[in-house]
Formats: structure tokens, C-alpha cells, sequence
């Protein structure tokens, strides 16, 4: 089994300018960060472009639509930011593509201490292997259907409807 990540950055991706205190893009981690995971699956990394998932508009949801369509793999997960993951989760799961689509994301950029990102990362590669095909988002240990999630902002963590 080949796994596809396709990295649409994020919280999960955003680096710390430490001259004017900014959080930014710029190289993915997740290049890095898959091989400190070390992973003995097979990994077909792609990049879209990187953003804050509260500047995706509807192009960006169906590019990542379309990335899954031309997917050869079943199980492939999307490393998204937060803030409007259940959106982009909305417009995957009615398409029934016959793959196992995990959406999952960090609350805490990889590169600062106390990320949850590698964690998250890593519990979706399980989760992508093991669950149906559908749709699904990955977050701290828990597993949402895509038509069943939301983020409690003020909790700082995914729950159900």
C-alpha cells in the first residue's frame, strides 16, 4: 500500500519569523517531518499550494478535490488547516470517491515546542489505513465523519455536531 499525504499547509506547516514575530510560509515541514516519523509505508508526498485554510476559497477546495480524483491510492491524507477543515471535509465526502480521505491539521505549528502536528500526522496515516472508504477528520486521537465535525474554537479542539 502506497499512502498519498497532500500537504495544503496550515497551522501545521507555518513557520515563526523571529524578527517580526509573524507566523508564515515558506519550505513545507513535511518533508522533515516524515522522515523523523519514520514511516515503513509508502509515502507519495504532494504539495498544493501552502495557506491558511481561512484564505481558501472554493478553487482551493476543489484543486484539493481534484488531487483525490487523480489520487491512484485508497488511503490518502490531506494536511489542512483548521479553521475551515469541516468546509473542504463537505465538499470531499459527497463526491464518493471510493478512497479513505483523512483530513487532519495541528493547533500548534510543527515547529514550535508542544506541536501537536507530528502526533496528528501520524495518528491519520492509521486512520487512513484502517477505515472504509469515506471521508473523515483526524484530530487529537478522535476519528469525525466528515458530516459530523465541527471545531469548538473556544475549547481548541474537534467535536461532533
Amino acid at each position: 500500500m502506497t499512502l498519498r499525504i497532500l500537504a495544503t499547509g496550515g497551522t501545521f506547516d507555518k513557520h515563526y519569523n523571529e524578527l517580526n514575530g509573524t507566523l508564515g510560509f515558506a519550505d513545507s515541514h513535511v518533508p522533515a517531518l516524515l522522515e523523523r516519523c519514520r514511516l515503513t509505508v509508502d509515502v507519495a508526498l504532494e504539495q498544493l499550494p501552502l495557506m491558511d485554510s481561512l484564505d481558501m476559497v472554493d478553487a482551493d477546495r476543489e484543486r484539493i478535490l481534484a488531487a483525490c480524483r487523480a489520487a491512484t491510492e485508497k488511503a490518502i491524507v490531506i494536511i489542512h488547516g483548521t479553521d475551515t477543515m469541516p468546509q473542504t471535509a463537505a465538499v470531499l465526502g459527497p463526491a464518493e470517491l471510493g478512497q479513505t480521505i483523512v483530513l487532519t491539521g495541528a493547533m500548534i505549528p510543527y515547529s514550535i515546542a508542544n506541536s501537536d502536528a507530528m502526533f496528528n500526522l501520524g495518528f491519520a496515516c492509521a486512520v487512513a489505513q484502517t477505515q472504509p472508504p469515506g471521508v473523515y477528520v483526524a484530530m487529537n486521537g478522535k476519528i469525525f465523519a466528515w458530516d459530523n465535525v465541527q471545531k469548538n474554537k473556544a475549547a481548541g479542539v474537534f467535536q461532533p455536531l
